[in-house]
């Protein structure tokens, strides 16, 4: 009996010893949560960042394909093909060969200009296509300004 008595004891002081965590280790433990937070943020949004101007790259790109489609069924030496053109003598050749279009630079908005400048090299006989597209913003911002090489790094 007097073991047991001791052994209730020696468990009650232990309890009494053992405390959960306290104020300023909960308040270290948030703001190393915090911390790792805010770098993640940082990093999320250089993520989208570069996603948009990835989107931006293969709309130029599938610009160049319809382009190059066109050309193999109509052929001509030079021309400007035209998927949305705020000028109305442009012929928007381009638009029965791609869906849509969506600016991704600009919350998905249509593009105000978008189109491919096709010529024929007098030399080699092939064809060149340089890609200008214009958001719609008000900023009114130029992407691919002529460009035949098509990556972020020749993203305007």
């Amino acid at each position: 009996m007097l073991e047991r008595l001791k052994e209730i004891w020696l468990d009650a002081k232990q309890m009494r010893d053992e405390r959960g965590l306290t104020l300023i280790e909960l308040l270290v433990v948030v703001v190393i949560l915090g911390i790792i937070a805010a770098i993640a943020v940082v990093a999320i949004g250089g993520l989208i960042e570069n996603s948009r101007k990835d989107a931006q790259v293969a709309n130029a790109k599938q610009l160049v394909s319809a382009a190059k489609l066109y050309v193999s069924s109509n052929p001509i030496d030079s021309g400007k093909l035209s998927y949305v053109s705020e000028e109305t003598t442009d012929k928007k050749v381009l638009e029965k060969y791609i869906d849509s279009l969506k600016d991704p630079m600009n919350s998905d908005a249509n593009y105000k200009n978008a189109f491919v400048t096709v010529s024929k090299d007098a030399t080699t006989g092939k064809y060149v296509y340089a890609v200008t597209m214009e958001s719609n913003a008000s900023t009114s911002k130029v992407y691919f300004n002529g460009a035949t090489t098509l990556n972020k790094d020749a993203l305007n």
